[in-house]
C-alpha cells in the first residue's frame, strides 16, 4: 500500500532530469525544486506518469504540492528528491486531499471524511468513469467547503480512484 507523503511549497526551479545516459528519455523527466514558508528545501523528480490533478502547467513562483510514497526509498543527498506520484497546483476555490479512504470513507490519516452526492464525479486517472466500489482505495479527492469539525466533512465536487 502507498503510504502517501506531501510537500508543499513554492516552485523555485525546473529543470530537465537526465536517468539515462543516452538520449532515449530526454526531455521527459522534470525536476522541480519548492520551498516552503519556513525555507525548507525539497524536489520532485516528475515523470510522464505523474498525476497531475487540475493538468495545468506549472511554472517558477506557483505554489504546489506534491504526493509521494513515504515507503519508497530515497538517496541520501540535499535537498532531497522524491519521486512525484501526484502533483497539485493551487487553485483557491478548491482542495485536493491523497490519501487512502476506509468503508466509511475516513482517511487514513483521521482529518476527512466524504459525503458523496449524486453529483459528485467519480473517475479513473485516465477520466473514465468508475463502476465500482471506491471504498478501501487510494484516492485524490477534489472538494469545496468543509465542516470544522474533527475529522472535517466534506461532499466532494470529484473523486479521482488510483489504481
Amino acid at each position: 500500500m502507498i503510504n502517501f507523503y506531501s510537500f508543499h511549497g513554492t516552485v523555485t526551479m525546473i529543470s530537465d532530469f537526465i536517468i539515462v545516459q543516452n538520449s532515449e528519455g530526454e526531455g521527459c523527466y522534470t525536476l522541480m525544486t519548492l520551498e516552503n514558508e519556513m525555507g525548507t528545501i525539497a524536489s520532485f523528480v516528475v515523470s510522464p506518469t505523474t498525476y497531475f490533478v487540475n493538468p495545468l502547467v506549472v511554472s517558477i513562483g506557483d505554489k504546489i504540492t506534491g504526493y509521494y510514497d513515504g515507503n519508497a526509498p530515497v538517496p541520501l543527498i540535499y535537498p532531497p528528491q522524491y519521486r512525484a506520484l501526484v502533483v497539485v497546483k493551487h487553485i483557491p476555490t478548491q482542495s485536493v486531499k491523497v490519501d487512502y479512504f476506509d468503508s466509511q470513507l475516513n482517511s487514513k490519516d483521521g482529518e476527512l471524511q466524504l459525503n458523496i452526492s449524486p453529483y459528485t464525479q467519480i473517475v479513473l486517472t485516465n477520466g473514465q468513469p468508475f463502476s465500482s466500489t471506491f471504498t478501501n482505495r487510494n484516492l485524490i479527492v477534489i472538494y469545496g467547503p468543509a465542516t470544522k469539525s474533527i475529522p472535517a466533512k466534506t461532499i466532494p465536487y470529484k473523486i479521482i480512484v488510483w489504481c
